[in-house]
């Protein structure tokens, strides 16, 4: 975050993504598990080792097309989610449970700043997008195309579930360098728990752009 961005900007970009994360934990709300083992893997934050990829130069803004994860199994299509009547980001109809959300309030994938993408980890029935998400592992590469026929590819340093206790929006949602075209691919993590159907977190999968073609 800039010196110039004061308190005001800094509440705001709080509650938009308070109310992010308030979305994601209403779908574990209203849909439990398909499958066993649909809690989430990951308990800890992992984080990139080794040299890093240098981050490539931010490209110019266009909207995602489709979304490539090969570490989760994702080839999945990409559709424009804003804000609802309650004031929550809409989430990816239950009637396609393969589609990604892309954010639209924030930044477009490969131009400075934040590109969020959401998804269902099940829809009650059976797995959706993000079922296999907590498999993503840092190093490993993602890749979204974009309606100017580009694609932008990101390498992932960082994946961890986001206890609701100790959620810190500015860190997890936020840039994690000034400057620099960042992704997140956000669904529901942690713990499973059937008498308040509702998971106990999120996971957050995060990372930069080192390449495009």
């Amino acid at each position: 975050m800039s010196a110039g961005v004061g308190w005001s900007g800094r509440r705001t970009k709080v509650l938009v993504w308070a109310v992010l994360l308030a979305c994601l934990w209403l779908w574990g709300r209203t849909h439990g598990p398909a499958v066993a083992g649909a809690q989430g893997a990951v308990s800890r934050v992992r984080t990139l080792q080794g040299p890093a990829p240098k981050a490539a130069a931010p490209l110019r803004g266009s909207d995602p097309v489709s979304l490539y994860v090969p570490g989760a199994g994702v080839e999945a299509p990409v559709i424009e989610r804003g804000l609802d009547g309650a004031g929550a980001v809409e989430a990816p109809p239950f009637a396609s449970p393969q589609e990604v959300g892309w954010y639209r309030g924030g930044a477009r994938p490969g131009a400075a700043g934040v590109a969020t993408f959401v998804g269902h980890l099940d829809t009650g029935s059976s797995a959706a997008v993000f079922y296999r998400l907590a498999e993503v592992r840092p190093g490993q590469r993602l890749r979204v195309v974009r309606a100017d026929g580009s694609t932008a590819e990101f390498t992932v340093d960082r994946v961890e579930t986001v206890e609701r206790r100790h959620f810190d929006a500015e860190r997890v949602y936020g840039p994690h360098v000034k400057g620099r075209a960042e992704v997140r691919l956000i669904t529901c993590g942690g713990r499973y728990l059937p008498e308040e159907k509702s998971y106990t977190a999120n996971l957050v999968v995060s990372g930069y752009l080192t390449a495009s073609r």
